[in-house]
């Protein structure tokens, strides 16, 4: 990696904290050089535009959560042990992932409603997403672990909204037994999967 990829990785790093704190819609390029105490046209230079930099976080966050979840979830024996493993590194993603919370949880609710190049990322992001979870699960399938006909799709639909309540119940609601309850509502989803 050479000293310029080293140094916008570090910046694009920085601003994902940040985003994740204040918000992808409160990332500006002088939001990001007041929290890294470099120059507006330095980091204008990397980005060329508020817009540019969000895109540019979206692709970095969503570097991380492939590094952090997919990865050593795929590094996992196939069916229903990967299947708990994409579940396990997602929970730690959602608790240590990102200071400010999951990037995404939030950036989904600013720019659901607004077209243009991050929502494009953005909506990429989620499918691609839901699709590796449906591949995940397919594998449990071709193992034997999970029925024929599992709606791959209705499971990655229910992992997700496990998922979204788990955020908003430890987040919001900063409820202590909100793993608990996602452990709960994850262990009967797979079971209603498993072979019977």
């Amino acid at each position: 990696m050479t000293k310029g990829v080293e140094t916008r990785t570090a910046i694009l790093d920085e601003a994902t904290e940040l985003a994740s704190r204040v918000g992808l819609g409160g990332l500006t390029i002088g939001t990001l050089a007041t929290q890294t105490g470099l120059s507006k046209s330095g980091l204008f230079g990397h980005f060329t535009s508020k817009e540019g930099l969000q895109v540019q976080v979206l692709l970095r966050a969503r570097e991380r959560f492939v590094d952090a979840v997919l990865r050593p979830a795929l590094s996992v024996p196939r069916g229903e042990p990967r299947v708990r493993a994409l579940f396990e590194h997602w929970l730690h993603w959602q608790r240590n992932g990102l200071s400010g919370g999951c990037l995404f949880v939030d950036a989904v609710s600013e720019f659901d409603d607004q077209e243009g190049p991050v929502r494009t990322e953005l909506l990429r992001a989620e499918r691609d997403k839901a699709e590796s979870v449906m591949t995940i699960v397919r594998t449990a399938v071709s193992e034997g672990d999970f029925v024929d006909d599992v709606d791959v799709e209705q499971f990655a639909f229910e992992l997700e909204g496990i998922m979204l309540a788990h955020h908003h119940s430890s987040r919001m609601m900063r409820d202590p037994d909100a793993e608990s309850r996602a452990r709960t509502a994850f262990d009967r989803l797979v079971r209603s999967a498993r072979t019977r």
